[in-house]
This record gives structure tokens, sequence and C-alpha cells, in this order.
């Protein structure tokens, strides 16, 4: 396993969100975390990032420790989080928001090699270069951050609820474009309100209830569970798997 979370124990002032979470990303696999509201699914992405420290617990990557390390350090070794809010700078342009992608980079050449290629994967970035960012619509700037992110090469890409607040079209569009990074063999951890779609389009799903892990699996087992229903009308899970 690439990245590995065992028995994490994190929350906020003084009180725990995630009690006793274990999940496994494969390498080249998506893996996508659904749950009710509160159910901690945030709390994994943020822990991952350096964000929030855990109280208890171990975070392995690529067989070394997270634990302790500041975001930059993780984001140094490729872990890169594309968060559930817009990010950009809208007073800033398109392109120089995609350059702050790779502000650790000190290879100029290596840069431009970089911002070519996400032009050519998401042509916004070209088309829109030198509009302020603040211009572009909600799916666009999720797009644009999907770039920016890509400027770093990462081995992980944690995506948090990317389809949050956008119409049926361009849902659909940042749907394909998580496909495509798919196919491009990027190793992706998902947090997705749509847990239909998100599942659909994943490896392997993670069940969230009350900051504890309640199932495991594929994508389809995960959907042809019925305890998953009960989850999504309010009820609880009765057993974990």
């Amino acid at each position: 396993m690439l990245l590995t979370l065992h028995n994490i124990y994190a929350g906020y002032d003084g009180s725990d969100v995630l009690k006793g979470v274990n999940i496994e990303v494969e390498q080249g696999t998506t893996t996508c975390i659904v749950g009710p509201n509160g159910a901690g699914k945030s709390t994994v992405l943020r822990v991952l990032s350096g964000l929030l420290k855990p109280r208890l617990g171990e975070i392995t990557f690529d067989g070394r420790s997270l634990v302790g390390l500041f975001p930059r350090q993780i984001l140094a070794l490729g872990i890169v989080q594309v968060p559930q809010s817009h990010s950009l700078f809208p007073r800033m342009t398109v392109q120089q928001n995609v350059r702050l992608g790779a502000y650790t980079l000190h290879d100029k050449s290596l840069i431009e090699r970089r911002l070519h290629e996400v032009e050519e994967l998401f042509p916004v970035v070209k088309t829109r270069a030198h509009e302020r960012a603040g211009n572009l619509s909600g799916g666009q700037q999720r797009l644009v951050e999907f770039a920016r992110c890509l400027m770093l090469d990462p081995r992980v890409i944690l995506l948090d609820e990317p389809s949050m607040g956008l119409d049926p079209k361009t849902f659909k569009q940042v749907i394909e474009t998580i496909k495509l990074m798919q196919s491009n063999g990027r190793t992706i951890l998902l947090v997705e309100q749509n847990a239909r779609t998100g599942l659909s389009i994943a490896n392997a799903g993670v069940v969230l209830e009350s900051g504890q892990v309640r199932l495991v699996g594929s994508h389809t087992e995960i959907l042809n569970n019925p305890e998953i229903g009960r989850l999504y009308l309010g009820g609880s899970l009765s057993t974990a798997s």
C-alpha cells in the first residue's frame, strides 16, 4: 500500500472526530470516502495533509511516517490536496495561480514543461491564461485548481468534495476530469458528497460513520450493500465489514 492510516484519533478542541480510523490506499487507484455529514471525511484529508495533527495513530506514506511533519514537508513528498472551497486568488491571473502550484520547484525548465503539460490537459489554463481567476465560473475554477495541483506531479491527490456547488453540466465535466487523471495513473483519495457517483468512479470505497470506518470494499460491494441505504436515510449501520 502506498498510503496507510492506522488507528487514527484526531479532532478539534480536545474532542476526537476520528476514532480509530484505518484506511489503506493502493498506488495507482482511486479510493472514495463517503458518509453522512459530520462523519469525519474531510478530517481524514486534513490529517493526511498535515493541517491537523493526530492525537494517536500512525500514518505511513511509501514506508515513511508522516506523523509530526509540517504541511510543506508532506507537500514536498508528493501529497497534494485540492480543498473543498475554491482556493484560487481571484485577482491573480489563471496562469499565475497555476504557477503557484510549483512554488517549491526551482528548475525553471521543469516548471515550463509542467505548465505546458497541464495546458494540454486543461485547455482553460491556456485559453484564459491572462484573465483574472475570479472571472471564471465555479467549474472552471475547479479545473484550474486541478491543474495547479498537477504542477508538482503529485504521487497522491486528495480531493475534498470536488463537485460541491456545481451545476449538473459542470459536475459531469469535473467527474470526467477526475477520470482523466485516473487514466494517467494518478493515486487519488476522494471525499465526495454524491456517494453513488464518487463510488462509481473509484476502485475502492470507505464508509465513515461517527468517526469510524464501518464498511470497506470495492465500489460495487459498497453500492450493493443494503446498509448503505440505511446510512443515508439517517439510520446507523448495525454491523461493520
